[in-house]
């Protein structure tokens, strides 16, 4: 008797840390490439998405695109017993704002949410581009498909949609449609506000840009790699005097590349290696490509957690271009340079990304740190409603991923004996029933 109680203790042991769970499987076997493949089609062929081009025609333009996409997330509400809440969310810029902008335009996003049943206050965003545009980025009438930039990414939102709304979480799920990204991130900025004041908690955005193409201008073709851009802190912190704080705990007790949307790009990773292990998530530690931008910026820029998830190999003659031949090469972005296997995998990878963390508990507000000049290591933190037990993480100070773990069960602090504060960062993450766990929070508190 005493061996089978143990082996149940041992079994649940390994269910709670192995995070396996056979929905997240399931997820991954149901996006559908094909699907992924009609709707980029679709959005290509509105001729023009530009955020300034025609808003009347049922066939052109990004109006009549922003209605077949809410559309989209209405039929697959209707699929699921009205699941998902569809709306429009929109702002008004005025001309001038920018030299991109010649004309007052509504920058209108399309919004779908599927509630959480715990955590209903709770988001984690899914996010792609509507709009499109040519060389010239005031051009607002001349074909302009965006197959890849970025139906891709738009058309995985939907298809996304089309798979986890066959399941229920605790919190919940957007899926999202952002306009205005190649005139200055403005959808992104209206959402955010909009967020900030409905007092959503979001968990993160996951900015999908580009997700399509697998033969780069480098002459690389490869269908495993993928990018996760993330800023190393996420504040909206506005205060002098605590931003000169936050910089001095960083000074002495760590945390540069440790904030929110590097917790988040690390947890992408962790649970692609998880459960897709042929894919290379490759993270890298910059806010976007060398000097840019995408539409998880506004979000980080009023202190929500967010990351860009993109093809790791682009080909810049398809981006931005005039549709034409030139030498020999067909430049602009359209419908034939899309691989939608590829895209499906970038698809699963939010999917699933998405499905773990809403079935995950919050994690704790609090994490407290301790050890200085002892040969162990000390936790202390805040408890969470859902969570069966808590986990704490440490890695190298140089390495980019959490790669070591403890389980140490449903308590509030903990002694990591023999492990020496000075040589590691920590961090602790609440894990559910099911063994999901949320992101790793690191130490904002230090124990004496």
């Amino acid at each position: 008797m005493k061996k089978l109680f143990f082996l149940v203790l041992l079994a649940l042991s390994v269910s709670v840390n192995a995070q396996t769970d056979q929905k997240i499987y399931d997820i991954i076997d149901a996006v559908s490439a094909e699907r992924l493949k009609q709707d980029v089609k679709t959005l290509a062929d509105f001729g023009t998405r530009h955020t300034l081009s025609d808003t009347v025609s049922q066939t052109r333009g990004i109006g009549a695109a922003r209605r077949w996409i809410k559309g989209q997330f209405d039929a697959i509400s209707s699929d699921c017993n009205n699941c998902l809440e569809v709306f429009y969310q929109s702002n008004l810029v005025e001309k001038g704002t920018n030299q991109r902008i010649v004309k007052d335009v509504q920058v209108v996003n399309v919004v779908a949410i599927q509630r959480g049943t715990k955590y209903p206050n709770r988001y984690i965003i899914m996010s792609g581009d509507i709009d499109s545009r040519v060389s010239d980025p005031t051009d607002f009438t001349s074909d302009s498909p965006g197959a890849n930039d970025n139906a891709s990414g738009m058309a995985g939102a939907i298809e996304a949609a089309r798979v986890l709304s066959k399941y229920q979480f605790e919190s919940s799920v957007v899926y999202l449609g952002l306009s205005g990204e190649e005139q200055g991130l403005f959808g992104g900025q209206g959402m955010a506000q909009y967020a900030l004041e409905n007092n959503w908690d979001i968990i993160g955005v996951l900015n999908n840009d580009m997700i399509g193409n697998i033969t780069g201008v480098d002459r690389v073709i490869d269908n495993r790699d993928f990018r996760i851009f993330s800023e190393p802190i996420t504040t909206g912190e506005k205060d002098p005097q605590k931003l000169a704080q936050h910089a001095r705990a960083r000074r002495f007790y760590g945390g540069e590349v440790d904030g929110t949307s590097r917790q988040l790009a690390r947890y992408v990773h962790k649970t692609v290696k998880t459960y897709m292990p042929d894919m290379n998530p490759i993270m890298i530690y910059r806010l976007d490509r060398f000097g840019r931008g995408g539409h998880h910026r506004p979000f980080n820029d009023v202190g929500f957690t967010g990351l860009r998830i993109m093809e790791a190999h682009e080909n810049y003659t398809q981006q931005h271009q005039d549709i034409r031949t030139e030498d020999g090469i067909n430049y602009g972005d359209t419908f034939e340079h899309v691989n939608f296997e590829y895209a499906k995998k970038l698809t699963a990878v939010n999917a699933i990304t998405m499905a773990s963390l809403a079935s995950a508990p919050p994690a704790p507000k609090t994490v407290g740190i301790g050890g200085i000049v002892e040969p162990s290591a000390k936790f202390q933190w805040s408890k969470v409603d859902g969570a069966v037990g808590y986990k704490i993480y440490w890695r190298d100070t140089t390495s980019p991923t959490w790669d070591h773990s403890r389980y140490v069960g449903d308590v509030s602090e903990f002694t990591l004996e023999g492990i020496v504060i000075d040589n590691f960062l920590f961090g602790v993450t609440s894990v559910g029933k099911d063994g999901h766990e949320s992101v790793v929070v690191f130490p904002n508190k230090i124990i004496r």
